[in-house]
């Protein structure tokens, strides 16, 4: 027998939703009335009753536990139904295109993306709406709002939900239907790319590296590259999820994909290697002997897309962050084609996919996706390079070699430092807005400042704004640096610092990276104080 109990709560401090969701420890979420006055704030404001949302996460702890939460809240709140991965799995692409595949009113997301998992490591929960994408911050904002005033919330009394397997379940009056959480992510995969060109390819020995680490595209990557394309078996490594990613931070970047960095620059390295990160929406790629960064991919998968058959009809425009570098414009510019930079967040290039003014997005943070979904999709990156791959022949080094060659390379590198005292990186930042007047005209390490701002951003199709998106210092050789407090981390504050410089070509391709940056990098310490407000002389992450 069911029940609908209502239970009497009081506002908890700091449920604000960050870029991507709420974020905090794991026992935090686990607090009495913690998680279920977010789920009733989100259900207050998006409505509930008589909707079918989507439900799924990135299996690491608390998401089986969670997950139950949610739903018997929903069925208390009148829902009429909730698709649901199987095992409360989903990744965070597969839920985006659950949401638009079933036409649903939203979804909800259990997943703190890159960031580790475990009893005492990170949990989060985000509302994506009936687009596929992120909530934008008119919305989250409200949701915060809600939990300042929140007095109660709705719980169906009952058993746990079979999740292990998938079927359609009863909860009360809301249907609760367990789907496969690979299948429809899978055939969308298949519409997009030339599989039966990259069987040729592995079925001709190309050999791979993917790592899942332990994270949810483990299932994906497996059934995808090793059932469907025929890669060779063990391709795919650290693919069963679990709770605590086996003790690995799921981040796909060369410092916490180390083992995936040392193979490909081995004497024994596969023709291609590739990570995806906690919840499946971000990339690293990785050719033998040659890292690309995530500014390069952009450029490179814009430059290749009508490779793939899923956009042989070319793209409508290409979208990046504010911090990614500029290499994605060079290609805009070439094709003649729409190019926009917008704040760090994936739930601002929502507004240019929904109204066809881009087709490919990237930011600085390993993501890449475009309007198959409404999220940036980690597997959708690494299959359109093998696609590319496989129609050009070539070898990643040899494609990077033949784009730098053609538009100039715009070296690039995010330095973070990471835990920070919040107070300590809250004055760091006072303290370099208000220099920014100042700024233009000054000589760093040889290079002229021409301007320097906070980056705000209107968004040309529903003419929103969105302030200090970011601190931007640029130089007159085209170089430029940007910093940022990162709004991912559950603890402290994350400086995100941003080098760039631009090389034309054709010499000066083929240096290391932290070599052509070094001025940059000792201008972007001087200008912002940085050990003189933190304490830090070095960064804990070099991407």
């Amino acid at each position: 027998m069911t029940q609908i109990t209502t239970v009497t709560t009081a506002p908890i401090a700091g449920q604000k939703p960050g870029t991507s969701g709420l974020r905090k420890k794991t026992p935090v979420f686990m607090g009495r009335h913690y998680l279920e006055n977010f789920i009733q704030a989100t259900f207050d404001v998006v409505g509930c009753a008589g909707k079918t949302f989507v439900l799924g996460g990135d299996g690491r702890y608390f998401n089986d536990r969670a997950a139950q939460v949610i739903l018997r809240m929903a069925a208390a709140n009148g829902a009429a139904r909730v698709i649901v991965g199987q095992g409360a799995i989903l990744s965070t692409p597969a839920a985006s295109h659950l949401i638009r595949l079933n036409g649903t009113d939203g979804g909800i997301i259990m997943s703190a993306s890159h960031n580790p998992g475990g009893p005492e490591e990170d949990f989060g929960v985000k509302f994506n709406m009936p687009n596929g994408g992120p909530a934008p911050e008119g919305v989250t904002e409200a949701i915060y709002q809600r939990t300042t005033v929140i007095t109660e919330y709705k719980v169906l009394e009952a058993q746990d939900v079979d999740l292990g397997s998938v079927g359609r379940h009863q909860l009360g009056a809301m249907v609760v239907d367990v789907v496969d959480p690979v299948a429809d992510y899978a055939a969308l995969m298949e519409s997009l790319f030339d599989f039966p060109a990259l069987k040729a390819i592995f079925a001709g020995g190309f050999r791979m590296r993917m790592d899942s680490m332990c994270a949810v595209t483990g299932p994906y990557a497996m059934e995808i590259l090793e059932n469907r394309l025929g890669a060779a078996k063990g391709t795919c490594v650290n693919a069963t999820p679990l709770p605590d990613f086996g003790g690995m931070h799921p981040d796909p970047n060369p410092t916490w994909a180390e083992a995936l960095m040392d193979e490909m620059f081995s004497a024994a390295a596969p023709d291609f290697g590739a990570a995806s990160d906690g919840d499946g929406d971000r990339n690293m790629v990785v050719g033998r002997g040659i890292y690309v960064s995530p500014s390069d991919s952009l450029a490179v998968l814009a430059a290749n897309a009508h490779l793939a058959p899923g956009y042989k009809a070319g793209l409508k425009g290409v979208a990046r962050s504010m911090p990614t570098s500029a290499a994605a414009d060079r290609v805009a510019d070439a094709l003649g084609i729409g190019k926009y930079e917008t704040p760090t967040g994936w739930k601002f290039f929502g507004n240019l996919l929904d109204a066809g003014r881009a087709t490919i997005c990237g930011e600085e943070s390993f993501g890449t996706g475009s309007d198959h979904v409404r999220e940036k999709d980690g597997l959708w990156a690494i299959l359109l390079w093998l696609n590319i791959l496989a129609v050009r022949k070539q070898s990643v080094a040899e494609i990077l070699q033949d784009h730098w060659a053609k538009y100039g390379r715009n070296y690039y590198s995010r330095h973070d430092f990471e835990a920070i005292e919040t107070a300590k990186a809250d004055a760091m930042f006072a303290a370099l807005r208000g220099s920014l007047a100042n700024l233009p005209g000054r000589v760093v390490e040889g290079m002229t400042i021409t301007a320097a701002d906070d980056f705000a951003y209107t968004d040309p199709v529903d003419g929103s704004v969105s302030m200090k998106q970011g601190v931007r210092v640029m130089f007159a050789d085209g170089s430029r640096i940007v910093y940022r407090l990162s709004g991912t981390g559950t603890e402290g504050a994350t400086l995100r610092v941003y080098l760039e410089r631009y090389a034309a070509g054709p010499d000066g391709l083929d240096l290391d990276a932290q070599k052509a940056l070094a001025p940059v990098i000792r201008a972007a310490h001087a200008l912002a104080g940085i050990a003189a407000h933190t304490g830090r002389s070095a960064p804990d992450v070099v991407t």
